[in-house]
């Protein structure tokens, strides 16, 4: 392979091998980002490639990179972020000395889904994971593992009036609030609370850890305490995390609100039908 190479792979079990034997990278990693390469001009000529309002974190990787002494890089994307990918093996490269950048080409299911044993076959130094949060703490990872959880810039006040106008004791019957969405959205999450707290709501931001405040799984979900709130605002572009919440807490109103196009939905979910399906699940174990 090429020094400087780009290739998207499947896991293989392919073990590299090194002529000079080096020190591990290092796992923890505390300097703060020089200005060298906050105000590195072509470094951020290159950034400009990627949408301005999703924090890729690009300056903190490049650092990481340099000072953790990774020559070879492995690369985790959801499939909705795989389209940035290239953009940023060739700036890490370039800018972080790389011999070999590798982007996973398996499924990430979600966060529960760090492929550090992938990235370790590969002879990887470093795994940088997008798009989710620290769900398996970077302490339990086979190499050292840096989480980037790619938050996106919304119009929060477009967000606040949304629900301004549609929620109200008129049609939901209460002004008890409880704010979440997936990892992006975290910043605007917070952003929103004072404000709709200001116009009278009570806003709870619940959190199940290791999770960050307000952040929502798939496969895990915050209990809210009953009395705590009667509506549930999602933020997020899909409903498939926002499930989760509803099966956890069936006697909440939950409402998501897409923040691509500014439009806050009912969503309803069929909690008998999924008793219905699991029992018969359970029936046709039980004859096998």
């Amino acid at each position: 392979m090429e020094k400087g190479s780009v290739d998207l792979l499947v896991p293989s079990c392919h073990e590299p091998n090194h002529n000079k034997p080096r020190p591990p990278p290092k796992r923890f990693i505390k300097n703060q980002i020089p200005d060298s390469i906050l105000n590195d001009p072509a470094l951020n000529i290159a950034i400009s490639l990627l949408p301005s309002n999703y924090n890729l974190e690009v300056h903190k990787c490049v650092w990481r990179i340099q000072t953790s002494g990774a020559k070879r890089v492995a690369l985790q994307f959801p499939e909705g972020l795989l389209m940035y990918s290239l953009v940023l093996t060739d700036i890490f490269t370039t800018f972080g000395k790389l011999d070999d950048c590798f982007v996973l080409g398996d499924v990430t299911y979600g966060a529960c889904c760090v492929d550090d044993f992938s990235a370790t076959a590969l002879g990887a130094d470093l795994l940088i994971h997008y798009g989710h949060s620290c769900l398996i703490p970077i302490d339990s990872t086979k190499i050292p593992s840096l989480y980037v959880f790619v938050e996106i810039k919304i119009d929060v006040d477009r967000l606040i009036n949304s629900v301004r106008i549609n929620i109200n004791e008129e049609f939901t019957k209460t002004k008890k609030l409880a704010l979440a969405g997936t990892i992006q959205f975290a910043s605007a999450i917070r952003a929103a609370k004072p404000a709709l707290e200001s116009a009278g709501f009570e806003v709870l931001i619940p959190q199940s850890k290791p999770l960050s405040a307000g952040e929502i799984l798939g496969c895990t979900s915050p209990t809210i305490p009953k009395g705590s709130a009667d509506v549930l605002i999602f933020v997020a572009d899909g409903r498939f995390h926002l499930e989760a919440f509803m099966i956890a807490n069936p006697g909440i109103m939950a409402f998501r609100y897409d923040p691509y196009i500014g439009v806050l939905f009912l969503e309803e979910y069929d909690h008998e039908g999924m008793k219905q399906m699991r029992k018969n699940a359970i029936i046709k174990a039980r004859e096998a």
